[in-house]
């Protein structure tokens, strides 16, 4: 499998130059990087290296206004922050695009200031970096918004931001309004808002899954928006006491069903980053002792992305010890 997924020698399959090999790691667990995809390492690497231009000629086969997957691989970028803003002021042509990147980058950064730590434990110090961060990310984000009134991705990171400066649920509705206007069936503003709705933001037990189930409901066979039923169940384990919570029969029924009809359909687009999704479904149906898992597993065939499993103490080793199990 990995074969045909990766190639031989690091390069990839015969017929498709856009695949990447990947690092190898312990169990044959392999972490994706780039997407799975070297014009997306490219991009990458171009950003880390503070070259516009480069990261300009690489980003040519994306629209980062639509695609969250390969914007989110920028805003992990130390050092990102320090130079985009330039490029944004001395970049006409391309300012939405720098200005995109930017505020987003600086949502990401905010969070790392913040850490993940409950509120209580978040020093004073700590808090005014991450409003600082999420002042500069509103401000970009709504800039490129105003000059890309086509695009979605800015809509997905002002409801993070907005969440983070608790700003008022009109605001907020607003945003997630504005996103679905534009793309209806949009995965990541769904599940920025599966986030949204639970308790520990505010909202009440059992919105996210309503809310999860309508949006996949109204998809159609193949799409990736049944990632939003497994995410509402993964985040309900995250908030529940009880670990078991989720060894449901019919919570069982509900995610094999949903796997079945999304990423395991014969209509599911493996897009570059396709295995987040895959990753998503393998967690939720492991977590919810379904046999299921092993046929998400098994596309998989050990290749591993830290969401959804960062919510558990030891990401990979728990990957591994599902994949195992299963």
């Amino acid at each position: 499998m990995l074969g045909k997924l990766f190639g031989r020698g690091g390069e990839g399959p015969a017929g498709d130059p856009h695949v990447l090999a990947p690092r190898k790691g312990k169990h044959g667990v392999y972490t994706l990087r780039a997407l799975g995809d070297p014009r997306v390492l490219a991009a990458v690497e171009a950003a880390d290296a503070g070259d516009w231009t480069a990261l300009k000629a690489a980003l040519a086969p994306f629209d980062l206004g639509r695609d969250q997957a390969v914007l989110g691989q920028l805003t992990e970028i130390d050092g990102l922050e320090e130079w985009i803003v330039r490029a944004a002021d001395e970049d006409e042509e391309h300012r939405a695009t720098a200005l995109l990147i930017s505020g987003a980058r600086h949502v990401s950064w905010g969070w790392e200031a913040r850490t993940s730590a409950l509120a209580k434990n978040v020093t004073r110090e700590q808090w005014q970096i991450f409003y600082e961060r999420l002042r500069i990310a509103e401000e970009h984000l709504l800039r490129a918004a105003e000059l890309r009134p086509d695009w979605t991705t800015p809509w997905r990171h002002l409801l993070t931001s907005a969440r983070g400066m608790s700003l008022d649920d009109s605001v907020k509705e607003a945003r997630l309004a504005a996103g679905l206007r534009r793309d209806p069936l949009n995965l990541d503003i769904h599940l920025e808002w599966v986030s949204q709705l639970q308790p520990r933001w505010g909202g009440e037990p059992g919105q996210a899954l309503e809310f999860a189930r309508k949006a996949f409901a109204a998809a159609p066979d193949g799409h990736r928006l049944g990632c939003a039923v497994a995410m509402a169940y993964v985040e309900h384990w995250v908030e529940s006491d009880d670990t078991d919570c989720l060894q449901d029969p019919r919570i069982r029924t509900e995610l094999r069903e949903a796997a079945e009809r999304s990423v395991l359909h014969h209509a599911y687009e493996r897009r570059p980053g396709w295995q987040g999704d895959y990753n998503i479904f393998a967690m939720a149906l492991s977590l919810a002792g379904s046999s299921k898992a092993s046929n998400v597993f098994r596309e998989l065939d050990g290749v591993f992305t830290e969401w959804p499993w960062t919510y558990m103490s030891d990401p990979q080793k728990a990957y591994a010890r599902f994949r195992k199990a299963f």
